[in-house]
Protein backbone atom coordinates (compact mmCIF):
# COMPACT_ATOMS: atom_id res chain seq x y z
CA UNK A 1 0.00 0.00 0.00
CA UNK A 2 1.20 3.56 -1.00
CA UNK A 3 1.35 5.65 2.26
CA UNK A 4 2.88 9.01 2.57
CA UNK A 5 5.02 9.45 5.62
CA UNK A 6 5.39 12.71 7.99
CA UNK A 7 8.79 11.54 8.35
CA UNK A 8 11.13 13.41 6.45
CA UNK A 9 14.32 14.90 7.81
CA UNK A 10 12.68 18.49 8.29
CA UNK A 11 10.31 16.66 10.57
CA UNK A 12 12.60 15.06 12.77
CA UNK A 13 11.41 16.85 15.91
CA UNK A 14 8.26 15.11 15.49
CA UNK A 15 7.43 13.31 18.84
CA UNK A 16 4.97 11.38 16.68
CA UNK A 17 4.75 10.31 13.51
CA UNK A 18 1.39 9.74 11.35
CA UNK A 19 1.48 7.46 8.24
CA UNK A 20 -1.36 8.48 6.26
CA UNK A 21 -2.47 6.84 3.15
CA UNK A 22 -1.91 8.44 0.14
CA UNK A 23 -4.93 7.67 -1.85
CA UNK A 24 -7.06 9.17 0.63
CA UNK A 25 -4.83 12.46 0.87
CA UNK A 26 -5.27 12.97 -2.85
CA UNK A 27 -8.85 12.15 -2.81
CA UNK A 28 -8.77 15.09 -0.10
CA UNK A 29 -6.99 17.27 -2.03
CA UNK A 30 -9.44 16.80 -5.30
CA UNK A 31 -12.10 17.70 -2.98
CA UNK A 32 -10.76 21.37 -2.14
CA UNK A 33 -11.05 24.07 -3.72
CA UNK A 34 -8.50 25.99 -1.77
CA UNK A 35 -4.69 24.22 -1.41
CA UNK A 36 -2.85 21.49 -0.09
CA UNK A 37 0.32 21.99 1.40
CA UNK A 38 2.46 19.38 2.80
CA UNK A 39 6.27 18.76 4.25
CA UNK A 40 8.38 19.42 1.66
CA UNK A 41 6.01 21.87 -0.21
CA UNK A 42 7.81 25.81 -0.66
CA UNK A 43 4.96 27.25 1.15
CA UNK A 44 5.03 24.44 4.05
CA UNK A 45 7.50 26.42 6.30
CA UNK A 46 5.43 29.98 5.69
CA UNK A 47 2.20 28.04 6.06
CA UNK A 48 3.14 25.87 9.45
CA UNK A 49 4.50 29.62 11.08
CA UNK A 50 2.51 31.44 13.63
CA UNK A 51 2.65 34.55 15.16
CA UNK A 52 4.70 33.16 18.43
CA UNK A 53 8.12 32.65 17.44
CA UNK A 54 8.02 30.28 20.74
CA UNK A 55 5.58 27.50 19.02
CA UNK A 56 7.32 25.68 16.39
CA UNK A 57 5.30 22.49 15.49
CA UNK A 58 5.21 20.67 12.19
CA UNK A 59 1.72 19.26 11.26
CA UNK A 60 1.09 16.88 8.78
CA UNK A 61 -1.37 18.80 6.06
CA UNK A 62 -2.31 22.60 6.38
CA UNK A 63 -5.52 22.79 4.26
CA UNK A 64 -6.29 26.19 3.39
CA UNK A 65 -9.73 26.46 3.01
CA UNK A 66 -11.36 28.58 0.37
CA UNK A 67 -14.92 27.43 1.00
CA UNK A 68 -17.38 26.24 3.72
CA UNK A 69 -17.77 23.17 2.06
CA UNK A 70 -13.34 22.49 1.84
CA UNK A 71 -13.71 23.21 6.02
CA UNK A 72 -16.17 20.21 6.19
CA UNK A 73 -14.21 18.18 3.67
CA UNK A 74 -11.16 18.74 6.20
CA UNK A 75 -13.21 18.27 8.92
CA UNK A 76 -13.70 15.25 7.82
CA UNK A 77 -10.85 13.58 6.73
CA UNK A 78 -8.92 14.44 10.54
CA UNK A 79 -12.28 12.45 12.00
CA UNK A 80 -11.81 9.89 10.09
CA UNK A 81 -8.16 9.22 9.61
CA UNK A 82 -7.65 9.75 13.41
CA UNK A 83 -5.87 13.00 13.24
CA UNK A 84 -5.28 16.04 15.98
CA UNK A 85 -7.04 19.35 14.31
CA UNK A 86 -5.92 22.63 14.71
CA UNK A 87 -8.04 25.62 13.52
CA UNK A 88 -6.28 28.69 12.30
CA UNK A 89 -7.89 32.41 11.94
CA UNK A 90 -5.24 34.77 12.67
CA UNK A 91 -3.00 32.46 14.23
CA UNK A 92 -2.30 35.43 16.65
CA UNK A 93 -2.64 33.19 19.77
CA UNK A 94 -0.09 33.47 21.94
CA UNK A 95 -0.28 29.95 23.35
CA UNK A 96 -0.38 28.82 19.57
CA UNK A 97 -3.30 26.71 19.39
CA UNK A 98 -3.59 27.31 15.59
CA UNK A 99 -1.20 24.42 14.79
CA UNK A 100 0.06 21.03 15.81
CA UNK A 101 2.74 18.25 14.98
CA UNK A 102 1.53 15.51 13.16
CA UNK A 103 -1.67 16.49 12.72
CA UNK A 104 -4.37 18.58 10.41
CA UNK A 105 -4.42 22.41 10.37
CA UNK A 106 -7.39 24.42 8.79
CA UNK A 107 -6.24 27.67 7.88
CA UNK A 108 -9.34 29.40 7.11
CA UNK A 109 -7.20 32.80 6.18
CA UNK A 110 -8.83 32.36 2.84
CA UNK A 111 -12.15 32.90 4.16
CA UNK A 112 -12.36 36.60 4.05
CA UNK A 113 -15.51 37.72 2.40
CA UNK A 114 -16.98 40.46 4.61
CA UNK A 115 -20.49 41.81 3.68
CA UNK A 116 -21.90 44.87 5.37
CA UNK A 117 -25.66 46.30 5.55
CA UNK A 118 -25.18 49.41 6.79
CA UNK A 119 -29.05 50.07 6.89
CA UNK A 120 -29.60 46.96 9.83
CA UNK A 121 -26.31 47.65 11.08
CA UNK A 122 -25.22 44.27 10.70
CA UNK A 123 -21.73 42.76 9.25
CA UNK A 124 -20.91 39.37 8.36
CA UNK A 125 -17.36 38.12 8.56
CA UNK A 126 -15.59 35.01 7.27
CA UNK A 127 -13.33 33.31 9.90
CA UNK A 128 -10.43 34.29 8.15
CA UNK A 129 -10.38 37.86 8.72
CA UNK A 130 -8.62 40.35 10.67
CA UNK A 131 -9.39 43.17 12.67
CA UNK A 132 -8.03 45.28 10.13
CA UNK A 133 -10.02 43.47 7.28
CA UNK A 134 -13.13 44.29 9.29
CA UNK A 135 -12.20 47.77 9.85
CA UNK A 136 -11.48 48.18 6.11
CA UNK A 137 -15.17 47.21 4.90
CA UNK A 138 -17.06 48.94 7.76
CA UNK A 139 -15.61 52.49 7.73
CA UNK A 140 -16.56 53.40 4.23
CA UNK A 141 -20.39 52.91 5.78
CA UNK A 142 -19.00 55.04 8.86
CA UNK A 143 -19.67 51.39 10.93
CA UNK A 144 -17.29 49.26 13.44
CA UNK A 145 -17.71 46.23 15.40
CA UNK A 146 -15.59 46.35 18.14
CA UNK A 147 -12.89 44.81 18.14
CA UNK A 148 -9.04 44.51 20.03
CA UNK A 149 -6.21 46.37 19.52
CA UNK A 150 -3.77 45.30 17.33
CA UNK A 151 -5.56 45.00 13.28
CA UNK A 152 -3.63 41.99 12.70
CA UNK A 153 -5.17 39.73 15.72
CA UNK A 154 -7.77 37.60 13.34
CA UNK A 155 -11.42 38.48 14.68
CA UNK A 156 -12.46 34.75 15.06
CA UNK A 157 -10.10 33.61 18.38
CA UNK A 158 -10.50 37.12 20.01
CA UNK A 159 -14.51 36.60 19.66
CA UNK A 160 -14.53 33.37 21.28
CA UNK A 161 -12.85 34.02 24.04
CA UNK A 162 -14.04 37.22 24.78
CA UNK A 163 -12.65 40.13 23.17
CA UNK A 164 -11.04 43.84 24.49
CA UNK A 165 -11.10 46.33 23.06
CA UNK A 166 -11.21 50.41 22.90
CA UNK A 167 -14.73 50.45 22.64
CA UNK A 168 -15.73 48.06 25.57
CA UNK A 169 -17.30 49.92 27.75
CA UNK A 170 -20.07 51.79 25.42
CA UNK A 171 -20.45 48.47 23.05
CA UNK A 172 -19.19 45.52 24.89
CA UNK A 173 -16.82 42.91 24.02
CA UNK A 174 -16.49 41.83 20.59
CA UNK A 175 -18.41 38.28 21.77
CA UNK A 176 -21.22 40.50 23.33
CA UNK A 177 -22.16 41.77 19.55
CA UNK A 178 -22.09 38.22 17.84
CA UNK A 179 -25.65 37.41 16.77
CA UNK A 180 -25.17 34.82 14.30
CA UNK A 181 -22.74 32.13 13.40
CA UNK A 182 -22.35 29.25 10.55
CA UNK A 183 -20.58 26.71 12.41
CA UNK A 184 -19.18 23.14 11.17
CA UNK A 185 -19.32 20.64 14.18
CA UNK A 186 -17.16 17.70 14.43
CA UNK A 187 -19.50 15.28 12.54
CA UNK A 188 -19.01 17.59 9.46
CA UNK A 189 -22.59 19.24 9.49
CA UNK A 190 -22.79 23.10 9.08
CA UNK A 191 -25.05 24.48 11.08
CA UNK A 192 -26.27 28.12 11.93
CA UNK A 193 -26.08 29.36 15.15
CA UNK A 194 -28.33 32.56 16.37
CA UNK A 195 -31.17 33.92 18.90
CA UNK A 196 -33.53 31.95 16.95
CA UNK A 197 -31.46 28.87 15.83
CA UNK A 198 -29.64 26.74 17.96
CA UNK A 199 -29.62 29.21 20.73
CA UNK A 200 -27.47 27.32 22.95
CA UNK A 201 -24.72 27.22 20.73
CA UNK A 202 -24.32 30.75 20.10
CA UNK A 203 -24.46 31.37 23.88
CA UNK A 204 -21.31 29.31 24.39
CA UNK A 205 -19.74 30.91 21.11
CA UNK A 206 -20.12 34.23 23.04
CA UNK A 207 -16.59 33.71 25.12
CA UNK A 208 -16.82 30.25 25.38
CA UNK A 209 -13.60 29.58 23.02
CA UNK A 210 -13.31 27.26 20.03
CA UNK A 211 -15.00 24.13 21.21
CA UNK A 212 -18.16 23.46 19.87
CA UNK A 213 -17.10 23.63 16.44
CA UNK A 214 -15.71 25.73 13.29
CA UNK A 215 -17.30 29.30 12.99
CA UNK A 216 -16.87 29.79 9.14
CA UNK A 217 -18.60 32.64 8.97
CA UNK A 218 -19.48 35.41 12.24
CA UNK A 219 -22.58 37.85 12.15
CA UNK A 220 -21.76 41.11 14.44
CA UNK A 221 -24.30 43.88 15.25
CA UNK A 222 -22.21 47.20 14.05
CA UNK A 223 -22.47 50.85 16.04
CA UNK A 224 -22.17 54.19 13.78
CA UNK A 225 -18.59 55.91 14.20
CA UNK A 226 -16.32 57.85 12.84
CA UNK A 227 -14.05 58.13 10.25
CA UNK A 228 -12.36 60.22 13.06
CA UNK A 229 -11.97 59.78 16.85
CA UNK A 230 -10.78 61.14 19.40
CA UNK A 231 -8.08 58.94 20.95
CA UNK A 232 -5.34 59.03 23.64
CA UNK A 233 -1.78 57.61 24.10
CA UNK A 234 0.13 59.17 25.79
CA UNK A 235 3.74 58.56 27.82
CA UNK A 236 5.12 59.43 30.74
CA UNK A 237 7.96 58.47 32.54
CA UNK A 238 7.69 55.70 35.06
CA UNK A 239 11.06 56.44 37.09
CA UNK A 240 10.88 56.52 41.30
CA UNK A 241 7.35 57.32 42.08
CA UNK A 242 5.68 58.02 38.94
CA UNK A 243 4.52 54.63 37.97
CA UNK A 244 3.32 54.14 41.53
CA UNK A 245 1.37 57.74 41.11
CA UNK A 246 0.40 56.67 37.52
CA UNK A 247 -1.74 53.84 38.65
CA UNK A 248 -3.37 55.64 41.32
CA UNK A 249 -4.10 58.04 38.67
CA UNK A 250 -5.56 55.81 36.31
CA UNK A 251 -8.09 54.01 39.29
CA UNK A 252 -9.35 57.51 40.07
CA UNK A 253 -10.13 58.67 36.44
CA UNK A 254 -11.85 55.38 35.32
CA UNK A 255 -13.70 55.74 38.61
CA UNK A 256 -15.69 58.68 37.42
CA UNK A 257 -15.08 57.93 33.34
CA UNK A 258 -18.15 57.84 31.18
CA UNK A 259 -18.98 54.54 29.53
CA UNK A 260 -17.95 56.42 26.03
CA UNK A 261 -14.20 56.10 27.34
CA UNK A 262 -12.28 52.76 27.24
CA UNK A 263 -9.20 53.09 29.03
CA UNK A 264 -5.78 51.34 29.19
CA UNK A 265 -2.72 51.78 31.33
CA UNK A 266 0.73 49.91 30.34
CA UNK A 267 3.75 50.01 31.99
CA UNK A 268 7.53 48.85 30.39
CA UNK A 269 10.86 49.96 29.52
CA UNK A 270 11.83 51.81 26.31
CA UNK A 271 14.37 49.82 24.58
CA UNK A 272 17.58 51.03 23.69
CA UNK A 273 17.13 52.52 19.86
CA UNK A 274 13.49 52.76 19.66
CA UNK A 275 12.63 54.76 16.36
CA UNK A 276 9.91 56.60 17.95
CA UNK A 277 10.33 57.34 21.55
CA UNK A 278 13.10 60.44 22.64
CA UNK A 279 17.20 59.10 22.85
CA UNK A 280 16.61 60.29 26.55
CA UNK A 281 13.95 58.03 27.24
CA UNK A 282 15.71 55.11 26.05
CA UNK A 283 16.57 52.24 28.70
CA UNK A 284 14.28 54.14 31.24
CA UNK A 285 11.17 53.09 32.62
CA UNK A 286 7.28 54.56 30.91
CA UNK A 287 3.57 54.61 31.72
CA UNK A 288 1.30 54.68 29.24
CA UNK A 289 -2.39 56.22 28.74
CA UNK A 290 -4.27 54.56 26.11
CA UNK A 291 -8.01 55.30 25.71
CA UNK A 292 -10.77 55.69 22.95
CA UNK A 293 -13.84 57.79 22.98
CA UNK A 294 -17.08 56.29 21.35
CA UNK A 295 -19.02 59.59 20.50
CA UNK A 296 -18.52 63.15 19.14
CA UNK A 297 -14.51 63.40 18.72
CA UNK A 298 -14.61 67.54 20.27
CA UNK A 299 -16.44 65.98 23.65
CA UNK A 300 -13.87 63.20 23.72
CA UNK A 301 -11.45 65.49 23.33
CA UNK A 302 -12.22 67.22 26.52
CA UNK A 303 -13.78 64.20 28.80
CA UNK A 304 -10.12 62.54 28.11
CA UNK A 305 -8.20 65.67 28.70
CA UNK A 306 -7.24 64.81 31.97
CA UNK A 307 -5.46 61.64 31.31
CA UNK A 308 -3.11 64.66 29.24
CA UNK A 309 -2.78 66.47 32.31
CA UNK A 310 -1.07 63.54 34.52
CA UNK A 311 2.53 64.81 33.72
CA UNK A 312 5.24 66.48 31.49
CA UNK A 313 4.91 63.17 28.47
CA UNK A 314 7.90 62.20 26.77
CA UNK A 315 5.33 60.93 23.95
CA UNK A 316 2.04 61.93 22.31
CA UNK A 317 -0.07 60.72 20.06
CA UNK A 318 -3.19 62.05 21.00
CA UNK A 319 -5.64 63.62 19.14
CA UNK A 320 -8.85 62.86 16.64
CA UNK A 321 -7.71 60.62 14.42
CA UNK A 322 -9.33 58.29 11.76
CA UNK A 323 -10.61 55.01 13.69
CA UNK A 324 -8.30 52.65 11.45
CA UNK A 325 -5.44 54.87 12.68
CA UNK A 326 -5.67 54.37 16.16
CA UNK A 327 -6.52 50.72 15.80
CA UNK A 328 -3.09 50.04 14.67
CA UNK A 329 -1.41 52.14 16.86
CA UNK A 330 0.04 48.71 18.93
CA UNK A 331 1.02 46.70 15.58
CA UNK A 332 4.32 48.06 15.31
CA UNK A 333 5.09 46.64 18.77
CA UNK A 334 4.53 43.28 18.20
CA UNK A 335 5.68 41.90 14.99
CA UNK A 336 5.69 38.51 13.75
CA UNK A 337 7.83 36.04 15.00
CA UNK A 338 9.01 37.02 18.49
CA UNK A 339 8.75 35.04 21.55
CA UNK A 340 5.73 35.62 24.09
CA UNK A 341 4.10 34.53 27.06
CA UNK A 342 1.42 36.13 28.30
CA UNK A 343 -1.30 35.63 31.15
CA UNK A 344 -3.71 37.62 32.71
CA UNK A 345 -5.62 38.15 35.94
CA UNK A 346 -9.04 39.35 36.67
CA UNK A 347 -8.36 41.17 39.56
CA UNK A 348 -11.57 42.46 42.33
CA UNK A 349 -10.17 45.77 42.29
CA UNK A 350 -6.68 47.83 43.23
CA UNK A 351 -5.95 47.81 46.20
CA UNK A 352 -2.83 50.18 47.67
CA UNK A 353 -0.71 46.79 48.15
CA UNK A 354 -1.81 45.08 44.64
CA UNK A 355 -0.92 48.84 43.14
CA UNK A 356 2.99 48.28 44.56
CA UNK A 357 2.99 44.65 43.61
CA UNK A 358 3.00 45.83 40.18
CA UNK A 359 5.17 47.91 40.30
CA UNK A 360 7.96 45.87 42.31
CA UNK A 361 7.26 43.34 39.30
CA UNK A 362 7.63 45.87 36.57
CA UNK A 363 10.95 47.32 38.22
CA UNK A 364 12.32 43.61 37.47
CA UNK A 365 11.10 42.83 34.05
CA UNK A 366 13.82 40.83 32.10
CA UNK A 367 13.00 42.13 28.73
CA UNK A 368 12.81 45.72 27.27
CA UNK A 369 9.98 44.44 25.17
CA UNK A 370 7.65 43.13 28.06
CA UNK A 371 4.76 45.02 29.40
CA UNK A 372 2.19 45.00 32.35
CA UNK A 373 -1.51 46.46 31.11
CA UNK A 374 -4.97 47.04 33.31
CA UNK A 375 -7.83 47.37 31.44
CA UNK A 376 -10.83 49.11 32.80
CA UNK A 377 -14.23 47.26 33.28
CA UNK A 378 -17.09 49.16 33.03
CA UNK A 379 -20.01 49.66 31.39
CA UNK A 380 -21.47 47.47 28.54
CA UNK A 381 -19.15 44.65 29.54
CA UNK A 382 -20.63 44.88 33.04
CA UNK A 383 -24.18 44.89 31.98
CA UNK A 384 -23.49 41.62 29.99
CA UNK A 385 -25.28 39.02 31.82
CA UNK A 386 -24.41 35.37 32.51
CA UNK A 387 -27.78 34.49 30.37
CA UNK A 388 -26.84 35.76 27.17
CA UNK A 389 -23.19 34.51 26.76
CA UNK A 390 -20.70 32.68 28.32
CA UNK A 391 -17.71 35.03 29.16
CA UNK A 392 -16.89 35.29 32.78
CA UNK A 393 -15.37 38.20 33.96
CA UNK A 394 -17.39 41.12 33.93
CA UNK A 395 -17.51 40.79 37.89
CA UNK A 396 -14.23 41.79 38.01
CA UNK A 397 -12.83 45.81 37.90
CA UNK A 398 -9.63 45.44 36.14
CA UNK A 399 -8.07 42.96 34.00
CA UNK A 400 -4.31 42.58 34.55
CA UNK A 401 -2.19 41.18 31.61
CA UNK A 402 0.91 41.32 32.03
CA UNK A 403 3.24 40.31 28.71
CA UNK A 404 6.25 38.59 28.48
CA UNK A 405 7.54 39.43 25.09
CA UNK A 406 12.09 38.92 24.10
CA UNK A 407 13.55 37.40 20.99
CA UNK A 408 15.89 35.46 22.57
CA UNK A 409 15.52 31.46 23.23
CA UNK A 410 18.34 31.49 25.88
CA UNK A 411 15.96 33.60 28.01
CA UNK A 412 12.85 31.29 27.51
CA UNK A 413 13.31 30.80 31.10
CA UNK A 414 14.35 33.61 32.44
CA UNK A 415 11.07 35.83 30.81
CA UNK A 416 8.80 32.73 32.00
CA UNK A 417 9.56 32.64 35.58
CA UNK A 418 9.51 36.53 35.57
CA UNK A 419 5.71 36.57 34.32
CA UNK A 420 4.53 33.41 36.71
CA UNK A 421 5.83 35.07 39.03
CA UNK A 422 4.27 38.18 38.65
CA UNK A 423 0.87 36.15 38.44
CA UNK A 424 1.20 34.24 41.37
CA UNK A 425 2.16 37.24 43.31
CA UNK A 426 -1.18 38.80 42.22
CA UNK A 427 -3.77 36.15 43.12
CA UNK A 428 -4.72 37.48 46.14
CA UNK A 429 -6.69 40.27 44.41
CA UNK A 430 -8.26 38.19 42.09
CA UNK A 431 -11.06 35.32 42.45
CA UNK A 432 -8.42 33.03 40.34
CA UNK A 433 -10.00 33.65 37.02
CA UNK A 434 -8.17 34.68 33.66
CA UNK A 435 -9.26 36.08 30.68
CA UNK A 436 -8.30 33.21 28.49
CA UNK A 437 -7.43 34.65 25.24
CA UNK A 438 -4.13 35.49 27.64
CA UNK A 439 -4.02 32.08 29.34
CA UNK A 440 -0.13 31.33 29.34
CA UNK A 441 0.28 27.94 27.68
CA UNK A 442 -2.63 26.58 29.62
CA UNK A 443 0.02 24.43 32.06
CA UNK A 444 -2.93 25.01 34.80
CA UNK A 445 -5.08 22.23 32.65
CA UNK A 446 -8.57 21.67 33.31
CA UNK A 447 -8.37 24.19 37.17
CA UNK A 448 -7.84 26.91 35.25
CA UNK A 449 -10.96 26.42 32.69
CA UNK A 450 -13.19 25.85 35.97
CA UNK A 451 -11.90 28.71 38.10
CA UNK A 452 -11.76 31.04 34.83
CA UNK A 453 -15.65 30.21 33.85
CA UNK A 454 -16.35 29.87 37.59
CA UNK A 455 -20.36 28.77 37.61
CA UNK A 456 -20.20 29.09 33.59
CA UNK A 457 -18.64 25.96 33.23
CA UNK A 458 -20.95 23.05 34.23
CA UNK A 459 -22.93 24.21 31.48
CA UNK A 460 -20.48 24.58 29.11
CA UNK A 461 -19.32 21.36 29.86
CA UNK A 462 -22.63 19.99 28.86
CA UNK A 463 -22.69 22.10 25.36
CA UNK A 464 -19.71 20.68 24.49
CA UNK A 465 -21.39 17.12 25.20
CA UNK A 466 -23.84 17.96 22.93
CA UNK A 467 -21.96 19.32 20.41
CA UNK A 468 -18.36 17.33 20.70
CA UNK A 469 -19.03 14.78 22.84
CA UNK A 470 -15.32 13.16 21.85
CA UNK A 471 -13.98 16.66 21.94
CA UNK A 472 -12.62 16.56 18.74
CA UNK A 473 -11.87 20.30 18.70
CA UNK A 474 -9.11 20.20 21.52
CA UNK A 475 -6.83 22.53 20.70
CA UNK A 476 -7.98 25.52 22.09
CA UNK A 477 -9.43 26.96 25.43
CA UNK A 478 -10.04 23.59 26.52
CA UNK A 479 -13.50 22.51 28.21
CA UNK A 480 -13.94 18.43 28.59
CA UNK A 481 -17.10 17.27 27.82
CA UNK A 482 -19.48 16.58 30.73
CA UNK A 483 -19.87 12.60 30.32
Amino acid sequence: MDTFSVTTEQMAQYDTFVDLNEHRIHAFEARLQGELIRPGDAAYDEARAVWNGMIDRYPALIARCATVTDVVASVNFARQNNLVLAVRGGGHNAAGHATCDGGLVIDLSPLKQISVDSTRQIVRVGGGATIADLDAATQPHGLVVPMGVVSQTGIAGLTLGGGFGWLRNKYGLSCDNLIAAEVVTAEGRVIRASETENRDLLWGLRGGGGNFGIVTTFEFRAYPLGPDVAFTFIAYSGEGEQMKKSIEYYRDYVSTAPDEVSVLWACGMVPAGHPVFPVEAHGRSFVLFGAMYAGPAEEGQRVMQPLRDFGQPVLDFSGVMPYVQAQKVFDADYPRGWRRYWKSLNLNGLADAAIERIVSHARRQVSPFSTIALWHIGGAVKRGGANESAFNGRQAAHLLSPEANWTDPAADEANISWLRSLSADMEEFSDGSRYLNFPGFQEEGDEMMRQSFGNQYSRLAALKQKYDPTNFFSLNQNIKPSA
